[in-house]
């Protein structure tokens, strides 16, 4: 029997294109930021992990759009 693994994906849109986006797999909501190498780190939840890609923006940076891929 196999097993079959969902991986969902929201990217993060500010004004001027791709800031981020948020991965849901077993071990939470893993956030990755644009341009970056390593992940941001592992959240246990959709809004936590929305937070944490808002606060690594530029001070006075307008909370971006995620939209599910």
């Amino acid at each position: 029997m196999s097993e079959t693994v969902t991986r969902r994906i929201w990217v993060a849109y500010g004004p001027n294109g791709v800031v981020g986006k948020i991965q849901k797999d077993a071990d939470g909501y893993r956030v990755h930021m644009a341009g970056k190498d390593e992940p941001l780190g592992v959240y246990p939840s959709m809004e936590i992990a929305k937070n944490a890609v808002h606060s690594h923006l530029k001070p006075g940076s307008e909370r971006p759009e995620f939209r599910e891929h």
